[in-house]
Order: C-alpha cells, then sequence, then structure tokens
C-alpha cells in the first residue's frame, strides 16, 4: 500500500499514512487543532490551511468548494473531512 507523510505544524507532528487517507481522520488520532463538526464537508468547521503539499490533496469536490467559497476561505485552505492526502503534505488548523 502506498504511503505519504503529513505533518501538523500546530503540534509539530509527522506521521505516514496510507494514501487516500482523510486528513481528519489522522488530525483527530493525533490531537491536532484542526477541530471538526459534521465530517461531511457541510458545516465549515474543519477548515485547514494548506501549509505545503497543495498539489498533494484531493480536488475539492463541489460541495467542499462552496463550503471553501461561503466561508470566504483564503486560497491555500481546504477542508480536512473532505481533503484526501496523495502525497506528503503540511497542514495547520486555519
Amino acid at each position: 500500500m502506498a504511503k505519504a507523510q503529513i505533518t501538523f505544524k500546530d503540534i509539530d507532528i509527522t506521521v505516514t499514512v496510507p494514501i487516500g487517507v482523510r486528513v481528519i481522520e489522522i488530525s483527530d488520532k493525533v490531537g491536532s487543532g484542526i477541530v471538526y463538526g459534521c465530517r461531511e464537508g457541510d458545516c465549515g468547521t474543519c477548515l485547514m490551511k494548506v501549509e505545503e503539499g497543495w498539489d498533494n490533496l484531493s480536488t475539492p469536490s463541489v460541495i467542499e468548494d462552496k463550503i471553501l467559497r461561503d466561508n470566504a476561505a483564503g486560497k491555500h485552505h481546504r477542508l480536512a473531512c473532505q481533503a484526501q492526502v496523495l502525497g506528503d503534505v503540511i497542514v495547520s488548523p486555519a
């Protein structure tokens, strides 16, 4: 199984994860400050900043793109419940 590394900048932890795992699943396990409400991409509470590796995340879905716009999210922001890790990435709470 292919693996990638995800670094949570707020707690300075890097973990190796299987490709395709959602950021929120790992964030929850390691105790990062990325919070969440619904895990379905509807509420926007899990907004995170992608510090490095933007291209190493799955493409935002139509629903995620709408929530990002509705929350006036910046250029390098994603929803942790929707973004799947495809390669090495560094993230932090928004």
